[in-house]
């Protein structure tokens, strides 16, 4: 599932469900971003099927954009591939 020891977290990103509220880069604005089209973007992510992803060593303010997002369309697994948000 991950391409290296050093990346521990996958956070996933619904991308299409996004309402646009801005919770998630207002809480952790180094990873996430509002787009002209109104919703969120997670920074570095790429697109996987419907979803984005992005692989990361440590989850920093991406747990609080998680828990943030009124939708919950922020998922978080561990490098196991367990669910943890």
């Amino acid at each position: 599932m991950y391409k290296g020891d050093s990346m521990a977290f996958k956070i996933v990103h619904e991308r299409e469900s996004c309402i646009g509220c801005g919770a998630c880069a207002a809480v952790c604005p180094g990873h996430w971003e509002m787009e002209d089209d109104g919703k969120s973007k997670l920074k570095g992510s790429k697109a996987k099927g419907e979803n984005f992803e992005l692989d990361v060593a440590s989850l920093g303010c991406n747990e609080d954009a998680a828990n943030a997002c009124p939708v919950n369309i922020i998922h978080i697994f561990d490098k196991s591939g367990k669910k943890i948000k």
